[in-house]
């Protein structure tokens, strides 16, 4: 597939190397003297000299002790998998379990490592053969080459798996925007599925149709800028997190998903929480989930209804949106009437997926619970997948 650069690509191909920090401190010493040689002679250009090298020394410092840092944590915490080589780098893929049988694939939701799925993992690799790999730009793999797509990522995936020995056949387990991914691993390589198992996959109508939601329309800048700072050690997520933390209800679920996810995930997310290069790439495949700048991506991101015919479809999500209502600004404090629409959007959007496949069918996650069901409940989740290695192939 032909991917065309564009010069936002090229700044995040830049700013996503390793140490890409020290640049940047170097850079703005220069853009720095530059001003300070401009300012009238005198005790106000000295000034200016004094200011200019100190913050120089400064930025640099932080940048290449964060560099050290991260060098210091990929020591730490090695790659529990293996690494394979696909085109644009190496891959990180764990794979446990017995063969024989299909495997499990997990692809959870955001841009995020397999490891935000390692506690579903675990449940199940004693039992049938467990893989999560890591995308492009998470966990231990290498950033990848820009721009970062789904379309780009189905391929990526499966020739990590090949290279790997997963060759398939494949329960792919999708969350959120990961189910958006393995739908179109599922599109493109249909012979390889088992059974397509989604788990409240991001429905692109929703992006479209739905309300304007402020989160979606940001996340790409934060995640950018926030790998900017990240190159000189200042971790912009880490405090926002800890500013939520102070709403009792938002503190309870933090720590509901620290105690699932368990100790094992800790260190994948030190490895990917302390580099900048995972911010950019996030930054790069989040432009799908603004409506403003998707429709390049379209055609190519896209499951249209019955492209999906040949393989057993199954559609796993809440019954409702009454309970995403909290997590959504726009519609708390709203009317009403405009929040049931929200309700009534995101439900029918969700139930989208349905039209993809004549062999589609629909599981409801446990009453009460909302898009994150496969932390909430767990149990539930592993038993879906059961059920899916069981089940016969698509006719």
């Amino acid at each position: 597939m032909a991917v065309h650069m564009t010069w936002r690509d090229r700044g995040h191909t830049l700013l996503a190397r390793p140490g890409a920090g020290v640049g940047l401190a170097l850079l703005a010493g220069l853009l720095g003297a530059g001003a300070a040689a401009a300012v009238p002679a005198g005790l106000l250009r000295q000034v200016a000299w004094v200011v200019v090298a100190a913050f120089t020394l400064l930025a640099f410092g932080a940048a290449l002790r964060q560099r050290l840092h991260e060098l210091w944590l990929k020591r730490l915490h090695p790659a529990p998998g293996v690494r394979v080589a696909v085109p644009g780098g190496r891959m990180h893929v764990l794979a446990e379990g017995p063969v024989g049988g299909p495997a499990v694939v997990w692809l959870p939701g955001g841009h995020t490592g397999g490891f935000a799925m390692h506690h579903l993992h675990r449940a199940l690799r004693a039992e049938a053969r467990s893989v999560l790999p890591d995308r492009f730009g998470t966990g231990w793999s290498d950033t990848g080459p820009f721009p970062r797509s789904t379309a780009r990522e189905a391929d990526e995936l499966v020739a990590a798996l090949d290279a790997a020995g997963e060759a398939g056949p494949w329960v792919l387990v999708g969350h959120s925007f990961g189910g958006l991914l393995a739908a179109n691993v599922a599109r493109r390589y249909p012979g390889r599925v088992h059974v397509l198992v989604l788990l409240d996959a991001t429905p692109l109508d929703t992006l479209f149709y739905g309300p304007p939601l402020a989160a979606l329309l940001t996340m790409h800048r934060q995640a950018f800028w926030g790998g900017i700072a990240r190159h000189f050690g200042i971790d912009i997520q880490a405090r926002r997190q800890a500013q939520s933390r102070a709403d009792p209800a938002h503190a309870k679920v933090l720590d509901h998903v620290e105690a699932v996810l368990g100790p094992e995930v800790l260190a994948a997310q030190s490895v990917e929480a302390q580099a900048a290069a995972p911010l950019f790439a996030t930054a790069s495949i989040y432009r799908e989930l603004n409506r403003y700048t998707a429709v390049e991506r379209l055609w190519q991101t896209v499951v249209y209804d019955r492209e999906l015919d040949a393989l057993r479809v199954w559609v796993v999500a809440p019954g409702d949106g009454e309970a995403e209502l909290s997590a959504l600004p726009e519609a708390a404090g709203s009317a009403a009437a405009e929040q049931q629409r929200v309700v009534r959007v995101i439900t029918q959007t969700r139930e989208s997926w349905m039209g993809v496949s004549r062999q589609a069918r629909r599981i409801f996650a446990p009453a009460g619970t909302g898009h994150n069901f496969p932390v909430e409940t767990p149990a539930f989740v592993v038993d879906v997948v059961r059920e899916a290695l069981r089940a016969p192939r698509g006719e």
